[in-house]
């Protein structure tokens, strides 16, 4: 296994699959990333030379944002967002879709588990 910012990549994979198991990494940036280090994207991980392999850190660890410090950034515009009390906002205190979803029949998974009506009980006059 190699690791780069803290993440086990398996050997036995390519190194544009390997690189898309670090959060923030999706598969363009796995094959810009090799194409800056130039490194084949059809090579193997395990074929890797130790130079290969600090140049790829010092690329991810240098331009683009991963793991913790991603995760971290993006919670963050959710809090500033949530404290603002814009739109989006706003759904994302009710649990609710944020992006203009329909919530009428669909949105499961986000809402949580359907109540069904009759289990509400009504006020008796």
């Amino acid at each position: 296994m190699v690791r780069i910012s803290n993440i086990n990549i398996p050997t036995s994979k390519r190194v544009v699959i390997g690189l898309t198991y670090i959060y923030g990494i999706g598969r363009s940036a796995a094959e810009s990333i090799c194409q800056k280090a130039q490194i084949s994207i059809d090579s193997k991980v395990k074929d890797l030379s130790n130079q290969e392999l600090v140049i790829l850190r010092s690329i991810i660890e240098s331009q683009y944002k991963v793991e913790g410090d991603l995760r971290r950034e993006i919670n963050l515009n959710i809090k500033k967002k949530k404290d603002i009390r814009c739109y989006e906002g706003l759904r994302h205190i009710r649990k609710l879709p944020v992006r203009g979803q329909n919530t009428h029949s669909n949105a499961r998974t986000r809402k949580g588990k359907a109540i069904a009506i009759a289990g509400k009980k009504k006020p008796n006059k």
